[in-house]
């Protein structure tokens, strides 16, 4: 029901409510005057009918009272009247006459109390009024009544009742009612038209304001409401026209905005308001993982989060985030949220081969979503009987794909993943730049801990190393063996053939040692033309074995240089922990003193520390 169905109803039942009031308070005001005009009529009549029996006693004529009594019903509205005579006057003067009729009951009691009783009666539909009053014997007045009665003073002489006919009444009654009713009706009927004419433009203001609430709620701001008045009420609807068309004003340019930092295209059925509030809530939350990731240490930290993201925000559990490790080189760093695991959703040839990535090598996004097959590369694999899409986005860092981002869904879940494509490509973005300064500060990092002209690690990488070395050597309870070389008079070469044949030399001689240790075994440059070597879980007998093979191989070797064949020799310190010292740091110095001694003893050899060569060193070191 609108308000001014409300409103009417409202002014009807007040209407409604008044008429019954004042028909009540009308009937009760007619019946109090009926009654009280009634009893007023009765006592004057009792009162004449009192005088006249008085003067009919005096005058002997008291016989003739029937006579009177006929003529007094001739009085309009009079309906009976007669007189009964107290059981005093009876002893006194006798029965009275034969058509008197005998006291009822309510007469008897009047006689005997000398009250006057009044009551309202029907008969045959027709309202009736009786009233009994008393006749008391009184000795004031010229002539009284006890002249010729011989009773006290105040003793009830008789009675007379008296019925009077209120039908008269009734009617007036009625006809005045029923006028009060019509001209009360009329002035109401009238009054809830001018209501209704003055209310009615504010019920129709405000269901025109609530369907442009409703409009609004949904998104739409471009309803309108009409100005139907000149007051209160027209400025309502011209402030909230007013209000709508600065809302939809202003949510337009956000929406705009917001939509060219997400790359979303509006749609013509959706909620602006509901979408501008979700873009919002997406760049804020974007701009909350970005303060996130710049604090993280490493990119695969980046990854985890990223991939949390995915499946918590958007609800997307299958995927993988490739890494470009090299020039044809993808590494698989997140695959469905498990770091490190295999290759699932793409022919495993793009690891070795990262050209087949049709996003690695256009370096734009793969829409699998829309073009099915668009990919070669993708595993056409079907889950639960439904075939599976992808999208592909590439992360660019320093103007080439560094990373590749693969999301994978059911056909019947694509247009859901379409729809939050726009928000992630939002975290891709923020993601980019944190991922493109982690990579140049590993590649940093790398490059201070790396020899530039070897390629191995230098003497910094040890020093930040050592301590996972040691834990891992005592976690695993396994030896370490350290051996030191220097090539033989490398100085000569230098001096002779000058520093680029020396650089040559030692490019060399890095490769040899590579190529004579395991994967997990540590080759560094230690300084100028020293290297060192740290054997993991390698007992003496192995660690000098190991020299040994450095040694004979590298006098093996021939370098070219400046038209010539170079060949060199090495000398090799080998000191093992914690067999020999204490700290890690003690075994490189006992290999220092091996080393020595093998330079004293005429190089191109391996020498086992023991603990008589320390005497005479200590206080060197």
């Amino acid at each position: 029901m609108n308000l001014n169905r409300k409103i009417t109803l409202l002014f009807v039942c007040v209407a409604l409510g008044i008429l019954v009031m004042l028909i009540a308070i009308s009937l009760y005001a007619f019946r109090s005057y009926s009654i009280a005009s009634s009893t007023a009529h009765v006592r004057t009549a009792a009162e004449v009918v009192r005088v006249h029996l008085t003067e009919a006693m005096i005058h002997g004529v008291i016989d003739k009272r029937e006579q009177f009594l006929e003529r007094l019903m001739e009085v309009k509205g009079l309906h009976s009247a007669r007189v009964v005579r107290s059981p005093e006057v009876t002893r006194q003067f006798g029965a009275g006459l034969l058509r008197e009729l005998p006291a009822d009951e309510i007469e008897r009691l009047v006689l005997a109390d000398g009250k006057a009783r009044y009551i309202l009666t029907d008969e045959l539909g027709t309202p009736m009024f009786r009233g009994t009053i008393p006749f008391a014997a009184s000795a004031r007045g010229t002539p009284n009544c006890l002249q010729c009665h011989q009773v006290p003073e105040g003793s009830v002489l008789g009675a007379v009742t008296m019925e009077l006919s209120l039908e008269e009444l009734k009617r007036q009654a009625l006809y005045t009612i029923a006028g009060l009713i019509l001209t009360v009706g009329l002035f109401s009927f009238f009054a809830i038209l001018i209501a209704r004419r003055l209310i009615l433009p504010v019920g129709r203001t405000a269901q025109a304001v609530e369907q442009a609430v409703e409009r609004a709620l949904k998104g739409d701001f471009k309803g309108e409401v009409a100005c139907r008045t000149d007051d209160e009420i027209g400025h309502i609807a011209v402030q909230t026209n007013r209000l709508l068309g600065f809302l939809d004003d202003g949510l337009s340019r956000i929406s705009g905005r917001v939509s060219q930092l997400t790359g979303r295209t509006p749609q013509a059925d959706e909620n602006q308001l509901e979408t501008t509030i979700d873009m919002v809530n997406g760049l804020a939350d974007a701009s909350t993982f970005k303060q996130a990731i710049e604090e993280d240490e490493t990119k695969a930290e980046i990854f985890d989060r990223f991939g949390q993201v995915l499946a918590e925000r958007f609800d997307i559990r299958s995927y993988t985030l490739y890494d470009v490790t090299g020039p044809k080189q993808l590494d698989p760093v997140m695959v469905d949220g498990e770091a490190g695991a295999p290759c699932r959703w793409c022919d495993p040839q793009i690891l070795v081969r990262s050209d087949m990535c049709r996003v690695k090598r256009s370096g734009h996004a793969v829409d699998g979503l829309a073009r099915p097959g668009i990919c070669y590369a993708f595993r056409s694999t079907t889950e639960g009987n439904e075939p599976l899409r992808h999208y592909c986005v590439p992360i660019m860092q320093s103007g080439s794909v560094g990373s590749v981002v693969q999301l994978v869904a059911p056909a019947s879940q694509s247009a859901r993943l379409e729809s939050c494509i726009p928000y992630i490509n939002v975290y891709l973005r923020e993601m980019a730049p944190v991922l493109e300064a982690k990579r140049l500060t590993e590649t940093l990092r790398d490059s201070s801990l790396r020899d530039a002209l070897t390629g191995l690690n230098n003497r910094r990488f040890l020093e930040e190393y050592v301590d996972t070395l040691m834990a891992n050597a005592h976690r695993r309870n396994i030896p370490l063996a350290v051996l030191l070389l220097d090539l033989d008079y490398f100085k000569v070469v230098n001096d002779t053939l000058g520093h680029d044949a020396g650089d040559v030399v030692l490019k060399a001689l890095s490769g040899v040692l590579r190529q004579s240790v395991r994967a997990s075994d540590m080759v560094i440059r230690f300084g100028g033309e020293e290297f060192l070597v740290v054997l993991q879980d390698a007992p003496p007998e192995a660690a000098l074995g190991v020299a040994e093979n450095i040694r004979s191989a590298v006098e093996r070797l021939r370098t070219p240089v400046g038209g010539t064949m170079l060949q060199k020799t090495i000398s090799i310190g080998v000191a093992m922990y914690p067999e020999d010292s204490e700290t890690f740091w003690q075994a490189v110095k006992f290999a220092d003193v091996a080393l020595y001694r093998a330079k004293e003893s005429g190089r191109n050899r391996v020498v086992r520390f023991t603990a008589d060569m320390w005497e005479g060193h200590a206080e060197a070191y």
